[in-house]
């Protein structure tokens, strides 16, 4: 898709000349009788982001938008008529065996030189745009003590390192009850050893918990060397062997009350802030960036607006050699025909087709099927189904080449554009980037949506300029400025790239930071409880 969407007076857009439908641009919608520039008269009122069709479309007709058939028609659907979910019947997802791989070849672009963010270099290598200690936990009974232990820190040690910027607490629902030893575990189980190692964190890692659990807490950490913390008999007394302790279990038994396990942990957490305290912000190039893009609570202008403005920044972060990755299986898998041919290689995008099949065969367990996205919001947002939401939802993947696929929990292997299969769930999927390895976040949202993640920034960009005034104090950027033709795709786009460099500098708050709201980690677990 180009940035010279068709508008009509900014009353439709028109993405592609084949396309037999428009979503209406304007607040409030356009009422019926409205006569639209190419001679269409709307029958019905039709509200703002839903579709109008352009020609008469018969019965079992093709619905195309995006130059692509998002479904075929229930019933006819009258010149002006309201095209929406209750008259678009779904079509068939592509077949998985007769897909294209790796047959587009690589556009020709230049390296993009120059553009640098002050972050935290780990000594991994990676680097942060954030210093923060993460406390992560072994298993769900000790949730509550880290959240008192939390807010504890935040209160009494916290102002005594300011190059800090935050503690979070790390609490799962997952640790016991579980068939750790199924071959699915291994996805929840590897997404929380990667969690610890998000750039981020600086490489401080601090595990507390209980002692009985499936999961041992030594489990999360088994690429760095165990130090349980034991309290000493002396409380007065410093012990230098808990000085890089990273493990701490409320059972242990040299802790006599919770008082002692509470002080335990406060003094393991000194020791971590005052390492991370030495830290300062460098310059460095983009190529140290990991930015996982996702989208909820999504519209109809996601796929015209935000959306290819958010592709359009992803190139220009891959043209400067940082990484981006994107994901959302099943807003993906009714658009992969769109993708595999831009893999690098036969064998990223059989990988691509691979994480396709193993959601499919998911979703077919547990008797779900296609029709479960898009939500309630989204449709009245004016998406249809799940082949129209998909169509735009790619979009924000650019046009650059695939260079690798990460299953859900994997850590990021290489720069440049990936595809980490996770669900579309908002939280799963921000969890599992968070577990890639990204350090800011870009998220796109028509409907409106507090989500935020204390361990990484989110920029919130709004697909329309409703939302974009009315969430005035939640939305970072407004892409709607595309929808109303007063800004170009292209325009955004470096808007967003730019603001990312400042977001990750740390000279820029986004919105959901100021207002202090976030979200909880939630786990994807496919495996067996028991």
């Amino acid at each position: 898709m180009t940035a010279n969407n068709q508008v009509n007076q900014s009353r439709v857009i028109r993405v592609h000349p084949s396309d037999n439908v428009a979503i209406v641009v304007g607040q409030g919608g356009l009422p019926a009788g409205t006569r639209l520039d190419d001679g269409v008269v709307l029958g019905v009122d039709i509200p703002q982001g839903h579709k109008v069709a352009l020609t008469d479309i018969g019965e079992g007709e093709r619905i195309i938008r995006y130059n692509e058939v998002i479904g075929t028609a229930l019933s006819a659907i009258a010149r002006g008529g309201h095209v929406n979910e209750n008259n678009v019947r779904l079509p068939i997802p592509p077949t998985l065996d007769e897909l294209p791989l790796a047959t587009r070849e690589a556009p020709p672009v230049e390296p993009l030189e120059g553009y640098t963010f002050e972050g935290f270099r780990n000594p991994d290598g990676s680097v942060g745009t954030r210093n923060v200690l993460g406390i992560t936990t072994s298993v769900q009974c000790v949730a509550g003590t880290v959240d008192h232990v939390v807010a504890r820190i935040k209160r009494e040690l916290l102002p005594r390192f300011p190059h800090v910027d935050d503690v979070v607490g790390l609490n799962h629902s997952y640790g016991c009850g579980v068939a750790i030893g199924a071959p699915a575990a291994i996805v929840p189980i590897r997404t929380l050893k990667n969690l610890a190692r998000n750039p981020n964190f600086g490489g401080e890692v601090m595990v507390i918990g209980l002692g009985c659990e499936k999961l041992q807490p030594s489990t999360l950490i088994d690429d760095a060397p165990v130090k349980i913390f034991e309290r000493s008999a002396d409380a007065l007394t410093h012990d230098e062997t808990n000085d890089d302790a990273n493990v701490l279990s409320l059972q242990h038994e040299s802790f006599e009350g919770f008082g002692e396990m509470v002080e335990g942990i406060m003094e393991m957490a000194e020791r971590h802030l005052e390492r991370l305290n030495r830290r300062r912000r460098e310059t460095c190039p983009v190529s140290e960036l990991t930015v996982g893009m996702q989208c909820g609570g999504s519209d109809a202008f996601s796929g015209v607006t935000a959306n290819p403005a958010v592709g359009f920044a992803t190139d220009l972060i891959v043209r400067a050699g940082g990484s981006v990755m994107f994901s959302e299986v099943t807003e993906v898998r009714d658009a992969i025909h769109l993708l595999t041919p831009r893999a690098v290689d036969r064998q990223v995008g059989q990988a691509l087709i691979d994480q396709m099949a193993w959601y499919d065969d998911y979703l077919a367990q547990g008797q779900a099927d296609r029709s479960a996205n898009p939500s309630p919001g989204n449709k009245k947002g004016g998406l249809s189904n799940i082949v129209e939401k998909a169509l735009g939802s790619v979009i924000k993947s650019g046009n650059s080449p695939i260079v690798d696929v990460i299953g859900p929990g994997e850590r990021l292997r290489k720069r440049g554009l990936t595809f980490a299969a996770t669900p579309a769930s908002d939280f799963i999927c921000g969890t599992l980037q968070a577990a890639a390895g990204m350090n800011l976040q870009v998220f796109t949202t028509g409907r409106g949506t507090p989500y935020n993640l204390a361990m990484t920034p989110v920029i919130k960009v709004s697909t329309n300029s409703t939302l974009g005034r009315r969430w005035h104090d939640l939305i970072d950027l407004d892409a709607g400025r595309i929808a109303t033709g007063e800004a170009s795709i292209e325009d955004i786009g470096w808007e967003l790239f730019e603001l990312i460099l400042e977001v990750a500098s740390g000279r820029h708050q986004v919105a959901a930071d100021r207002l202090g709201l976030y979200n909880d980690l939630v786990l994807f677990n496919p495996a067996p409880v028991t």
